[in-house]
């Protein structure tokens, strides 16, 4: 490991931060020697037997196990759906893994393995192997669940950071913030005026609305940990562009956005679970935000890619300029997802 990463991992710099980026590009890339494209996107896209295929795997360690709007089992089951769909891909199928701790209620295991069932059942895949453990009581943090999808790519073209052009619309398919608020609104007991629910939902269908509607999709990215600014601002680095948005475009509800002003939090940094942002050329981008329209009717364009950038970039119009955006040290709220 290269000096400079350190001799340790501190939860505070959980992913989605400079420390993900760095751990990518200095340990795993040169370790299973990935090519500077690979490792860039949510999943792995190849070759079997003449099928396009699509592959993910995620770990989920949220906290608290039961939220507003979902809970770790939708959570792992979506997350997993969605990344396949972020490839272009028709999800199909799931493993889960499960690590219990010792002395986790049956009850609650029984609510969680109901909940995935019913998020595989919404999202069209099934659930086909898995794995159990348990751990000592105190070593666990009561469950965590890994999830990983094989799903057919659905897309002629591929869908990736790589395929990024001056000139496309950003499309952002929802409001965000709802996920990262919900969580911290119950893990600290903080009573708002309004219960804010997670946003955990597949994307799926939407997306292969998109695809069977022939509108050309350059990359698409779901907007889980570092929320929308960490995500355009690895597919500007990966791409090697300069991205605009307009801030005032932006959709966030008002109660997110209080609550986001109470606890400090910028709401474009926030953890969602069920909100991805399309990159589209031009011509096609009002049919795109139309089509996402029949699902929310938030979505809409909330930047374009502006030209060509060697280090990419990210930028926010408002009243009073542009600020530019930048990666986080360490996650605004870690275990979140």
């Amino acid at each position: 490991m290269p000096a400079d990463l350190g001799d340790t991992i501190e939860l505070a710099h959980g992913g989605g931060g400079r420390l993900t980026r760095r751990l990518i590009d200095d340990l795993f890339r040169p370790a299973f020697g990935a090519a500077p494209d690979d490792l860039t996107h949510d999943g792995a896209v190849f070759d079997v037997g003449g099928a396009r295929l699509a592959f993910s795997t995620d770990s989920y360690v949220v906290q608290p196990i039961f939220f507003p709007g979902g809970d770790i089992g939708s959570l792992a089951v979506n997350g997993t759906v969605n990344d396949l769909a972020m490839c272009g891909a028709q999800p199909l199928y799931l493993s889960a893994g499960l690590v219990i701790e010792e002395g986790f209620a049956m009850d609650a295991l029984r609510r969680v393995i109901t909940s995935m069932c019913q998020a595989a059942h919404e999202a069209g895949v099934r659930l086909v192997t898995g794995d159990t453990k348990v751990v000592e009581r105190g070593k666990g943090d009561g469950l965590y669940i890994n999830t990983a999808g094989v799903g057919l790519v659905r897309t002629p073209a591929p869908v990736a950071p790589q395929r990024v052009q001056v000139g496309d619309a950003v499309i952002l398919s929802a409001d965000i913030g709802r996920h990262g608020v919900a969580i911290m609104a119950v893990r600290e007991g903080l009573g708002f005026e309004m219960t804010i629910a997670s946003d955990c939902a597949p994307l799926a269908a939407s997306v292969l609305q998109l695809i069977e509607a022939g509108v050309a999709l350059h990359c698409l990215r779901d907007l889980t940990r570092g929320g929308l600014a960490t995500g355009l601002i690895e597919i500007a680095q990966a791409s090697g562009t300069a991205i605009g948005l307009d801030e005032a475009a932006i959709p966030v509800s008002e109660p997110v956005r209080g609550a986001c002003e109470i606890l400090g939090l910028d709401p474009l940094y926030v953890a969602n679970e069920g909100r991805f942002v399309a990159f589209v050329p031009q011509a096609d981008a009002a049919r795109a935000v139309a089509i996402l329209r029949q699902f929310n009717d938030e979505a809409t364009v909330i930047g374009h890619v502006q030209h060509a950038a060697e280090f990419g970039s990210v930028s926010v119009g408002t009243i009073g300029g542009a600020r530019e955006l930048d990666l986080l040290t360490g996650e605004q709220l870690p275990r979140i997802c």
